[in-house]
């Protein structure tokens, strides 16, 4: 649990979880308008220490006095309605102020990234200074840990940037400030996969707003509910689902920042056994993944937590793995979590995020699809003949939000009728508007108001099932293969996990297509890698009955995305320019 403050040290008293006030499912014209709303209560934001420790409570009422001070500060400056005022998105007050300060302001904020533990110096200054060329911000605001990074990144980019501690200092004007109106962009949004070509999806008011709406009809959402959340805010469901629409919908939220939650996952959990009310908590598949694995007892488990509070566990970002979530719920079952509490949901930035949402109370659902669906059909017998068939557990993501409609369609854009896998398309209100300047790959997603996910699953009963990316798929021979089911065949072996295998199509020397599986290995010795390579290409074989490039690789190699994915696309980029060095093994 986390340690109590120091001796005379007066205690901080979090914002209310039910301040008794009708609430508001996001139905408002602009977002500067929700805060408006929000801040006449007593509910707000929370940060914590990296031992889950209350550092600073914010009211609602308080973010938005400091957001048209800094709405002012923005003026001030010169920046106009339309400008792009980029923003290092630390989780804390002083961005969650310059953000609503530039909405305020009629501009755009555009969160950006904070440094991870996944690549240097020189790759995080790269991250920045193509993101900040996309967007032209007409400013940078960061914080003052980061100058040297955000300013040489700005430097490159010809942006000004300026220490957000520096800018708070600054006088703000007095002008009248502009007024919003909901066709308006609200801010730009970088998608998780944005590193050397980002597009930046431009979002309205409305439609950001339709989707917060959602959020809370979708949930349920009740008086006694509040939010936990490590995610950060420069991807979307930490930004829009645990920022943004708490602000809408009026939910008091508690926080710590990302790299804590890295460092101290359990401490996510000690937030949410010292919730007095219901809990809302968002994770991606790999953080109830780390919390599992760091459980050592169920008996430590019941000692320390109290997860029977914990309402709704939510789920997305990445693939949902039942494996995972089985193995949470075996390590906190005594603690009282329930595994009703799984709220399986899909979406993406260009969607604003929420796609699909599974109701509350129906847990992980799967179904079993015979490989043979997701592969294309055909024999899959080498020169042993047919094998026996082999499932793949897919997950059901809910059914789709207030609002949106979805198609399962054929690449040639021909619907496809229930139970058939094809690209998922979306349409509703709260799609973007597009690629901010880039009309190409606009119209290589959109058409009449549809949005290509690039996803492909399928529809059962209304609900929602996703198989993979289009563009993940290695096509063998005229068969299809998810590169999940290789990266899972590796992982049943002793002493790898989820994130340490990418498997991607290469073209050999002969100009065949073949997969390639890079591995993460710990072992120093060259005859056990040796004896490794063997298994996991027998492995593999077994499973997919194809001969695959085994390459190992040094821990902590594969790149990852913002919200900690990992990216197969720039693995196998990385591999192909020689930038990732397998292991020189003996054959």
């Amino acid at each position: 649990m986390a340690s109590d403050p120091p001796a005379g040290t007066p205690a901080l008293t979090p914002t209310l979880t039910d301040d008794g006030r009708p609430r508001r499912y996001a139905d408002f014209a602009t977002l500067g308008e929700a805060l408006d709303y929000a801040a006449n209560g007593k509910r707000g934001l929370n940060f914590h220490d990296p031992r889950g420790t209350l550092t600073r409570p914010y009211p609602f009422s308080e973010l938005r006095a400091d957001a048209l001070a800094a709405a002012g500060r923005l003026v001030a400056a010169g920046i106009a309605p339309e400008d792009r005022v980029a923003l290092v998105a630390e989780t804390g007050p002083e961005f969650a102020a310059l953000f609503f300060g530039a909405i305020y302001a009629g501009a755009w904020p555009v969160p950006l990234p904070l440094p991870t533990s996944f690549g240097g110096r020189e790759s995080y200054v790269e991250q920045l200074r193509v993101q900040l060329a996309s967007c032209d911000p007409k400013l940078l605001l960061f914080p003052p840990e980061l100058a040297t990074f955000a300013t040489e990144a700005a430097g490159l980019a010809g942006v000004e940037a300026i220490d957000w501690v520096v800018f708070a200092d600054s006088v703000p004007s007095e002008a009248p400030l502009p007024q919003a109106d909901g066709a308006d962009i609200a801010y730009l949004q970088y998608s998780s996969g944005s590193t050397r070509f980002p597009h930046g999806v431009a979002i309205t008011h409305h439609a950001l707003l339709n989707n917060l709406a959602a959020h809370g009809h979708g949930m349920l959402l009740q008086p006694s509910d509040r939010c936990v959340s490590w995610l950060p805010w420069y991807h979307d469901m930490g930004l829009v689902g645990c920022f943004l629409s708490p602000v809408a919908n009026q939910v008091s939220t508690d926080y710590m920042k990302t790299e804590d939650f890295a460092r101290r996952p359990l401490a996510w959990l000690d937030l949410i056994t010292r919730n007095p009310g219901t809990s809302l908590s968002y994770s991606p598949t790999f953080g109830y993944d780390i919390c599992a694995r760091r459980m050592s007892s169920q008996t430590k488990a019941s000692e320390r937590f109290d997860l029977s509070r914990w309402r709704v566990a939510g789920n997305g970002a990445d693939m949902i793995r039942p494996d995972v979530m089985q193995a949470f719920v075996d390590a906190f079952d005594h603690a009282g979590f329930k595994a009703s509490a799984f709220l399986p949901s899909y979406g993406l930035a260009e969607a604003t995020l929420a796609v699909s949402l599974m109701p509350p109370g129906e847990g992980i659902r799967v179904e079993l699809v015979e490989e043979t669906q997701l592969s294309g059909g055909g024999d899959l017998g080498g020169s042993g003949g047919p094998r026996p068939p082999r499932f793949r557990a897919i997950v059901n993501c809910g059914k789709p939000v207030r609002d949106m409609t979805v198609e399962i369609r054929e690449e040639d854009g021909a619907l496809l009728p229930e139970g058939a896998i094809g690209k998922l398309w979306c349409k509703g209100p709260s799609v973007m508007v597009g690629y901010f300047r880039d009309p190409d790959a606009t119209a290589a997603c959109m058409g009449d108001g549809w949005l290509d996910t690039g996803d492909m699953g399928y529809m059962s009963d209304g609900y929602i099932y996703i198989v993979g990316r289009a563009k993940d798929m290695i096509i063998v021979n005229g068969r299809n293969h998810w590169p999940q089911d290789i990266e899972w065949a590796v992982e049943q072996l002793p002493g790898f996990k989820a994130g340490d295998i990418a498997a991607f199509a290469i073209t050999t020397p002969s100009g065949e297509e073949t997969p390639a599986v890079l591995v993460q290995c710990r072992s120093l010795d060259d005859a056990e890698r040796g004896r490794l390579r063997d298994e996991i290409r027998e492995r593999v074989r077994s499973v997919t009955g194809m001969n695959c490039v085994i390459e190992l690789i040094p821990p902590r190699t594969l790149p990852r995305t913002s919200s900690g994915k990992l990216s197969r696309a720039k693995a196998r980029n990385l591999y192909l320019a020689g930038e990732i060095k397998p292991y020189d093994i003996a054959a």
